[in-house]
């Protein structure tokens, strides 16, 4: 008996090292992301807007900076997406940074903050910024969508045999879409108090 115990126990220590191992990996590679997503300031429905702009205005004034109203909510993945876009690009964050006073505003169900916001005009979709002077006048309302990476047509070559792994393969490459590093930089230089 001991004889088949001792070599069962081995590989099950070999196999549980193994899958530890690559459960490891798999985990780092979700760490980034995650650390990511932990750092970036969330929106926050309970936050005063007026209150926050006021005091943008203030720093702006003082540090002789722009203010970006940053319009969205928890619930919009591309609003987590151009926060986790900006961190993960340090250029473009420093630029940010340097330039603006970046203050979120919500909108959700929970607080559509419809009051401050009816101040603005009409926001086609989610995030939104508005470029504001350091006194608070309102510069640019900007679509983000015009920021992305082109979303190009997917066209099946007539030589691919599977067309539907190919399909498969490039509707993952359209669900990975995000920001595009040029319009970004672009916008952020464009809009900066020089």
């Amino acid at each position: 008996m001991k004889k088949i115990f001792y070599p069962f126990l081995l590989i099950t220590l070999c196999f549980s090292l193994n899958f530890a191992q690559s459960n490891s990996k798999q985990k780092q590679k979700l760490t980034e992301t995650q650390k990511l997503e932990a750092k970036r300031e969330k929106f926050d429905p309970k936050r005063d807007p007026n209150l926050d702009l006021q005091t943008a205005i203030a720093k702006a004034q003082k540090e002789n900076k722009r203010i970006i109203l940053d319009i969205g909510g928890e619930w919009c993945g591309w609003c987590r997406k151009m926060d986790i876009y900006l961190m993960q690009n340090k250029k473009l964050d420093e630029l940010k940074d340097k330039n603006f006073i970046w203050v979120k505003i919500n909108m959700s169900d929970e607080n559509e903050n419809k009051a401050f916001l009816s101040k603005y005009p009409e926001i086609q979709g989610y995030p939104h910024l508005y470029v504001l002077e350091k006194d608070g006048t309102l510069l640019q309302s900007q679509n983000t969508a015009e920021l992305e990476e082109p979303d190009l047509p997917i066209i099946v070559p007539n030589d691919v045999k599977d067309k539907e792994a190919f399909l498969k393969k490039e509707y993952e490459k359209k669900k990975a879409r995000s920001y595009d590093l040029q319009k970004f930089t672009e916008f952020l230089n464009k809009w900066s108090n020089k």
